[in-house]
């Protein structure tokens, strides 16, 4: 335990300086991709895989790891390309999603490197609206590609996006629709899965792509002589974004007299001890982790009532 906690704490101490590191990876080719390291949980070389009937083609199969059964994605055919061979020779990258396991099949894993969020991009304008990518940067003169997981991940599983009866009721509707929520995320399914929850709850939703846009709208609101406090029944924002990430926008604004009392919802596919140490010392007011619409429109319906 002291071991998870010395690393919990060398961890939070990057927290509000807008950091993270990045394991790199290949596929099929010379390009390289990027994962954020607190999604890893371990690498390791492609175990023997039992295919899966009626699976996604996408999962290669499934693999026992740890006592536990794992599906194995391949990420090359997840992003439109051909199959990766030789799985012998290839690595697989365990992740945690959404507080679900599962393996990425690449074809090398190259290192781990720290950089800052605002040496990450979003992608270039005219990639098209079909691409698996959510941010790149550049690396010893290379381009790094950043992939949208969470896209994948909804394609190959689709996550429901019912709100159980009950969760809303007429009074809260009612209520709801004089309120405003601004949501901050760069993945644009994440942005659609969060924005239809809330049109269900009945609130107005602003949707940005990361936080310098996110602390940009807010001080643009206070120039006008607005208080967003007043403005906004809450902000939900990611945490990993490019340009700045989610635990330096909610520094940002509790750093900031004219907007830190704005209630601040992290929610974020990251998981574990270390992302709850690090929401804590940012002074958010609540985490929630991806993406489960019962309990993020029970979060927006507890500030409707209480506003």
């Amino acid at each position: 335990m002291a071991g998870v906690m010395d690393s919990v704490n060398q961890r939070t101490q990057l927290v509000g300086q807008n950091r993270l590191e990045l394991l790199l990876f290949r596929l099929d080719g010379p390009q390289l991709y990027g994962i954020n390291v607190f999604k890893v949980k371990e690498v390791l070389q492609c175990p023997k895989l039992t295919i899966m009937p009626k699976s996604s083609p996408v999962v290669r199969g499934v693999a026992n790891i740890r006592g536990g059964t794992i599906p194995i994605l391949d990420l090359s055919m997840a992003t439109g390309k051909r199959p990766l061979g030789d799985l012998q020779g290839s690595f697989v990258i365990i992740t945690e999603y959404n507080t679900k396991v599962q393996g990425f099949l690449v074809r090398s894993v190259e290192r781990i490197v720290n950089m800052n969020w605002e040496e990450i991009h979003p992608p270039p304008k005219g990639t098209g609206r079909d691409h698996y990518l959510t941010a790149v940067t550049r690396l010893d003169e290379k381009l790094v590609e950043i992939i949208d997981v969470e896209k994948i991940l909804a394609e190959v599983a689709p996550t429901s996006e019912v709100i159980s009866a009950g969760v809303i009721d007429v009074e809260v509707q009612g209520k709801a629709v004089s309120q405003h929520v601004l949501i901050v995320d760069d993945s644009s399914v994440a942005r659609k899965q969060v924005m239809r929850c809330l049109q269900t709850v009945g609130v107005e939703v602003t949707a940005l792509n990361d936080g310098r846009q996110a602390l940009d709208f807010l001080r643009a609101m206070v120039d006008e002589g607005k208080s967003p406090e007043q403005e906004l029944l809450m902000i939900i924002s990611d945490i990993e974004m490019p340009e700045m990430d989610g635990y330096t926008l909610t520094a940002a604004i509790r750093s900031d007299p004219r907007m830190q009392k704005l209630h601040i919802l992290l929610h974020t596919s990251l998981s574990g001890v270390f992302n709850q140490a690090m929401v804590k010392k940012v002074g958010a007011n609540d985490f929630l982790a991806k993406f489960r619409p019962d309990d993020l429109a029970s979060r927006v319906v507890e500030r409707v009532k209480a506003g």
